[in-house]
């Protein structure tokens, strides 16, 4: 059984040093007034962290000693939510090691907190220590006492874990219902806004018709028919040049000239190696190729020129088309090649306006079925708890006459809360009220009027939530306060069948209720040098019996004493 397996304390208020190993089942703590058995709790919470409210925790520390430091083991199962909550805060621990729970705190300074030896806050201590150990008592606030848990409680009494998994998965659905109706009804208010916008913009595309890659086409060839009009230009300015110099009819005269010149009676008969005639002939045959190709490079000119074929209307069109598709795109911030794209987004986001109101009624009918859904799932929650209330309050009132609180009256108070406040766990306030006289109010259970009254209502209702809650390790500081004879027996007996399931400590000074433990602890106090020392020792049978005796008859242990004191450990 998963269990606090020991303790360990040094230098702790009047505590020098002791170390405690915990059996499984009930055990029981007894003592002389102010021997020190407070300060086997206050150690414990000190553990636990639940000092770190109380005040300068270095007021802790023995006198004479520097530093005090408790150390709390435990050995949960591995299905126990102390894993998960120590996984969540980053601490590393597994279920096959000993969980150990460490507080230190030197004279003059803050207290530290350990667990496994990794640095934690003392609120982190505080939190993991209520899944490990609940307190009950006359002055410890324990979970009994928190309404926030009474659900829970009451839950894990009528075993309804089935009905709430699916009361919060009824309630997921519909959340994301509402956010799904709610998100498409923004959507369709913020277009329904820009209709207007969307149907002027399908027009401007639809009139203009671009298709896809249309604009880097145009592009092409705009930049070829700009590159014709070029070449056109240059080939009319060299046939220009052409006639206006008139090349061809100057080289013809030259050629005429040069032609008589080489005819003339001098030259004609001038001698074969006269070097004039030579020159004349090379500057006739030279002119006349020249000729030639100023004829051929004119028909060339001529002939490129005919296969231009500009039309400046074509690339008027070109360009006023290129443009066109560019301006709308820059309207949009888009690219003129993915024009066509913007049309079928803008024609999607139409039709999704023109079917909105197709979309919010499914949308809403949606949300109205997963409702309905969250509403079943809650009444039925409702219902079964209901009833399980009436058998809580049943069973709490059988245990409450043996504990002599037969006049208090306890009743599970179940009101619905506003549909806004309803959660997963379904919509019902749930809150464990007693009264504790004849004709009094009901009110919450922090406000019976005594510590044992109050010690004593906790042990009753534990007994019938024995199986509710995370802690295994129950405390009980003193629920036998104010009563005796039957009335501490019946405690005795409530605290041994609590031990059935649960590990179960006891401060107590009832002999009876010390006789139905399973195992003893005397704690005493004295005097070592000067200074006040706590001590606590496991008891053997025999020194039990003269413990038992002891809280029988007091100072001075009779035979009558002892014998019953043997009746008492008989009865167990």
């Amino acid at each position: 059984m998963f269990m606090l397996i020991a303790l360990s304390i040094r230098d702790f208020v009047l505590v020098r040093s002791l170390d405690l190993e915990f059996p499984d089942g009930f055990s029981a703590l007894t003592g002389e007034t102010g021997a020190g058995k407070s300060i086997m709790l206050s150690a414990l919470g000190f553990a636990l962290g639940a000092s770190a409210r109380s005040g300068p925790a270095s007021g802790l520390v023995r006198a004479g000693a520097t530093r005090a430091l408790v150390s709390a083991s435990f050995e949960p199962p591995s299905e126990h939510p102390v894993w998960r909550a120590l996984e969540t805060h980053g601490v590393e621990a597994s279920p096959d090691d000993i969980l150990v729970l460490k507080r230190v705190v030197k004279r003059g300074g803050a207290a530290r907190g350990f667990i496994n030896d990794q640095t934690v806050s003392a609120r982190l201590l505080e939190e993991i220590g209520a899944h490990l150990v609940e307190v009950h008592g006359q002055h410890a606030s324990h979970a009994l006492m928190d309404p926030a848990r009474h659900g829970p409680l009451l839950d894990a009494f009528c075993e309804l874990d089935p009905q709430l998994k699916a009361c919060a998965a009824a309630w997921r659905t519909w959340r994301s219902a509402i956010d799904a109706r709610a998100a498409l009804d923004a959507r369709r208010n913020r277009r329904a806004e820009d209709l207007d916008y969307l149907t002027h913009a399908l027009e401007e595309i639809d009139i203009l018709d671009p298709q896809t890659g249309e604009a880097d086409q145009l592009a092409a060839e705009r930049a070829y028919l700009q590159s014709e009009e070029q070449s056109a230009a240059a080939l009319s300015e060299a046939l220009a040049v052409f006639g206006r110099n008139g090349v061809e009819a100057q080289l013809a005269s030259a050629a005429k000239a040069l032609n008589r010149a080489v005819g003339s009676p001098a030259i004609a008969h001038a001698p074969v190696d006269a070097e004039l005639p030579r020159k004349l002939h090379q500057a006739c045959e030279a002119l006349e190729r020249a000729l030639i190709e100023a004829y051929e490079a004119t028909s060339a000119v001529n002939a490129a020129q005919a296969e231009i074929s500009l039309s400046p209307d074509v690339l008027e069109r070109v360009e006023a088309r290129l443009f066109a598709l560019r301006a709308l795109a820059r309207k949009h911030d888009a690219d003129p090649n993915h024009l066509p794209r913007l049309r079928e987004t803008i024609a999607l986001q139409l039709a999704e306006i023109e079917s909105a109101d197709i979309s919010a009624a499914n949308a809403a009918a949606a949300e109205r079925a997963a409702r309905n859904a969250y509403d079943a799932a809650a009444e039925d929650l409702s219902e079964r708890r209901a009833v399980g209330a009436a058998k809580l309050e049943k069973a709490v009132a059988r245990e409450l006459k043996p504990l002599k609180l037969g006049r208090a009256k306890f009743r599970v108070s179940l009101t619905r809360k506003p549909l806004g406040a309803a959660g997963p766990a379904g919509w019902d306030e749930i809150a464990f009220e007693i009264a504790t006289n004849v004709g009094s109010d009901f009110g919450p259970l922090d406000k019976i009027a005594s510590g044992g009254e109050l010690a004593r209502f906790a042990l009753a209702l534990k007994v019938c939530l024995a199986r509710s809650g995370d802690a295994q390790t129950l405390i009980f500081d003193e629920a036998d306060v104010g009563v005796g004879g039957a009335t501490a027996a019946a405690v005795g007996a409530r605290l041994r069948r609590l031990a059935r399931d649960r590990q179960v400590l006891a401060i107590t000074h009832s002999p009876q209720v010390a006789a139905a433990a399973d195992a003893q602890w005397r704690i005493s106090k004295s005097d070592k040098a000067g200074a006040a020392e706590t001590r606590v020792v496991d008891l053997a049978p025999d020194d039990r019996l003269e413990e038992i005796a002891r809280m029988l008859a007091g100072a001075e242990i009779t035979a009558e004493a002892r014998a019953a004191a043997d009746r008492l450990l008989a009865l167990r």
